[in-house]
Parts: structure tokens; sequence; C-alpha cells
């Protein structure tokens, strides 16, 4: 009987580390419009665009970086991955580079579903979603582990 009590109070916490577990490992991915003529690119392609090194892709078009809200999880594992930097440090990073008029941050839009409905618009702007989001609307360019 107390083996049967101990189960079902841990169920609870095995439930929700696995929850935890699937989340963690999911994919991001960096999207495209389907219509890109672009087929890949690097992690350092992308830390340069959404650093505002760089306003190309390559082979010439222009690129309008697009970054989930400021307070989704996605947006920090995304530059935790891609640019080495925390929440903080990209804040500290773009604050520098507004205040001296040297660049402006990505624009930014609520949620993936926003993001995907912008991107799939046109064929110059790039964002990041989870790989379960992929669809065909978009293409993956890249994917973050």
């Amino acid at each position: 009987m107390r083996t049967a009590i101990r189960m079902l109070r841990a169920f609870p916490l095995g439930a929700a580390l696995l929850v935890c577990a699937s989340l963690c490992r999911a994919e991001l991915v960096v999207v495209v419009s389907a219509k890109s003529p672009v087929s890949g690119l690097s992690e350092n392609e992308v830390a340069d665009i959404y650093l505002g090194r760089t306003s190309q892709l390559p082979g010439g078009p222009r690129v309008v970086p697009i970054d989930l809200a400021d307070d989704a999880a996605r947006r920090a594992n995304f530059y935790r991955i891609v640019c080495g930097k925390s929440p903080a440090q990209l804040r500290a990073y773009w604050s520098k580079l507004v205040f001296t008029g040297s660049g402006q941050p990505p624009r930014e839009v609520a949620d993936a579903e926003a993001l995907k409905k912008l991107i799939a618009s046109g064929t110059n702007a790039i964002g990041y979603i989870d790989g379960s989001q992929l669809d065909a609307s978009v293409k993956a360019v890249l994917t973050l582990h």
C-alpha cells in the first residue's frame, strides 16, 4: 500500500520532468519565406544578421531579421546558441548601438504565428521558430540544437 501511495505522489513530478525534458530538446530552426532563393545559412551568418553586422543575405538580397517577444524563452535560447549572449547582454549591446546611431534591433513580433505570417508574406525576412511549427509557408535554413 505504501509503495502505491509513493508512486502516486511521484507521478506528477515525473510527468513534469518529462514535459520539461521534451521542451529542452525542442529544436529551433531559422526560417525564411518558402519563396526565398536562400537554401542554407551558417550560425555566423545568422549572428551577423541578428546583431546588425550585415543587412544582406549571401548572394546579395536585403534581409530583415524578425525577433520573438523579449520575454519569449525561445528568443533567449536563440541568442544564447547563435550569438553567445544572454538577454541582459543583448539589451546592453543594442542600447549602445541605438545610442550611437549605429543600428536598430530586429523588428519584434508577439509570437511564432505572427513571425511565420510576416516571413511568408515576403522573401526578405528571416526569423526563428520551434521546429515543430514548420509548415509550407516557410523553409528552414539552419537547425539549432
